[in-house]
């Protein structure tokens, strides 16, 4: 499917008519409005609309953290007093309802009475089969399940799964349209019950259930199991992606199949690893478009972990506040930044492929990352630990200028030589020279004004005890110094 036919589709869609509107409800509400859509929503419990509004407050707050791309004007969210009046008029109907069988069948029955004939009908159910569903229905060629993920709003997967009588051209309709607001459509090939990802879901959960059952684990340390290992990898790598195709998937079978008959799990009932079985599970992983060798498949997996653990680090959460507490222990390892008579070297940093831009060098902000960096060591340097910035406070830039006189490129290793041009009690004055290692001539210059900040204030304040005299002893050193070239300079025309 073409990004044109997701713009088309978009453009095309005018209305999305909601019966219920909690969790899951309230969640397709937010997707929906943010991506430019009207929708009109039917609930009369007491405070539903108070909690998709909510909802809708927590998934701008999430988008605009999401993407920097500019989101459409958002649509209009209409409280409506009936069924007939959510589905009159519009394009689409999701229903989604508390997971009883009596209640959503009633609600999808007078839907399809009042809806036009072109309208598209699914329920987000989490494991009733759409034949179920379906069977008071009017058109029932025009529906099909939609089953989302809890937030709505931020979780791509949609399972689409229509019954015997869904016209196969609704299925394909569904997935531009939820393909269009952001989603990933996955069609389910069959009826079943629970679906795709529920059924996966389930089998872990009763696992887990049995582990604090019989006194293995705690609740506490089943959910760590999970977030500090594989939880991580399955964001990455589904069970089936191994590398070497077809045939690093029969050898993978053949090595640790045998296994899931063993005392591992309560749940010991797998399928018999036939040549059948085995040659249709080899045929399936060659006839992956994204097919890799095993050194790409480590690469591209060594890279999306990287990225996963960086984000989780920015909440300090989990695996990320674990990350955290590496660096923090590297921080302190780090050796003094070489000062001697000169500018202060800080260690060789080699640039990561992540800092590349659509042109193939290292992007703008890198270069002040490298100048922050260079400040940070400049500051351990003098004594500004976790200790002083809990207790005194610390130095927050308040100016900077980036000359960029080269290009640096993934996998350059750079120098960055920084130089005190001027300290009194409050205000710090660095200029930061980036080279790569080897070159004469820089590859950047920054210049930096930084202000000494008291610890819970917010306000500007004297740098304090040795921390200061440290400082201003590195000042009067660093004057001694020639001063830089580009040192003061201003953007001009020249």
């Amino acid at each position: 499917m073409s990004k044109n036919t997701n713009l088309v589709e978009a453009r095309r869609l005018r209305a999305i008519g909601l019966l219920a509107g909690g969790v899951i409800g309230g969640g397709w509400a937010a997707r929906f409005v943010l991506n430019g859509l009207d929708v009109k929503l039917y609930d009369p419990a007491p405070g539903a609309v108070e909690r998709v509004q909510e909802t809708l407050a927590s998934a701008r707050r999430a988008f605009r953290r999401l993407t920097w791309i500019p989101l459409p004007a958002e649509g209009s969210l209409t409280v409506v007093n009936s069924v007939a009046d959510a589905v009159r008029d519009v394009d689409l109907v999701q229903e989604s309802a508390p997971e009883r069988l009596d209640i959503k069948q009633e609600l999808l029955a007078a839907a399809s009475r009042e809806t036009r004939s072109e309208t598209l009908i699914c329920s987000s159910t989490s494991g009733l089969k759409p034949s179920l569903l379906a069977a008071g229905m009017d058109h029932p060629e025009r529906f099909l399940v939609a089953h989302p993920f809890n937030p709505v709003y931020l979780l791509p997967l949609v399972e689409l799964c229509g019954a015997q009588s869904t016209a196969p051209e609704m299925l394909t309709r569904a997935a531009e349209i939820f393909q269009s607001v952001g989603m990933h459509p996955l069609v389910v090939r069959k009826e079943v019950d629970g679906f795709i990802a529920n059924r996966l879901q389930e089998a872990m959960w009763r696992e887990a259930l049995w582990l604090v059952h019989d006194d293995l684990a705690t609740v506490q340390e089943v959910d760590d199991a999970v977030r500090y290992s594989f939880g991580l990898r399955r964001a990455i790598i589904g069970p089936f992606r191994v590398g070497g195709g077809g045939k690093g998937m029969r050898h993978f079978m053949e090595k640790w199949g045998p296994q899931l008959k063993g005392p591992w799990s309560k749940l010991t009932d797998v399928p018999d690893l036939t040549d059948t079985f085995l040659n249709k599970l080899a045929e399936q992983s060659d006839a992956r478009t994204e097919n890799l060798s095993g050194s790409e498949l480590e690469r591209q997996r060594d890279d999306c972990f990287v990225a996963v653990l960086q984000g989780l680090r920015s909440q300090r959460y989990g695996a990320g506040e674990t990350l955290a507490r590496w660096e923090q222990g590297l921080r302190d390892r780090i050796p003094q930044p070489v000062s001697g008579s000169g500018p202060l070297l800080m260690p060789t940093l080699e640039l990561p492929s992540d800092w590349v831009d659509y042109n193939g060098h290292i992007t703008e902000n890198r270069y002040l990352q490298l100048c922050g960096i260079a400040t940070d060591n400049l500051l351990t340097c003098v004594g500004i630990d976790a200790q002083y910035r809990s207790k005194l406070g610390s130095y927050y830039t308040v100016e900077t200028h980036l000359s960029h006189l080269g290009e640096l490129h993934a996998g350059d290793r750079v120098q960055v030589l920084t130089q005190v041009l001027r300290a009194d009690d409050k205000r710090l004055h660095l200029f930061h020279v980036l080279s790569r290692e080897g070159d004469d001539k820089p590859a950047a210059t920054g210049e930096q004004m930084l202000v000494h900040v008291m610890s819970g204030s917010g306000r500007s304040g004297a740098v304090q005890g040795d921390v200061r005299e440290r400082l201003l002893e590195l000042a009067r050193s660093h004057a001694e110094l020639p001063r830089p070239e580009r040192a003061g300079a201003s953007i001009g025309l020249r």
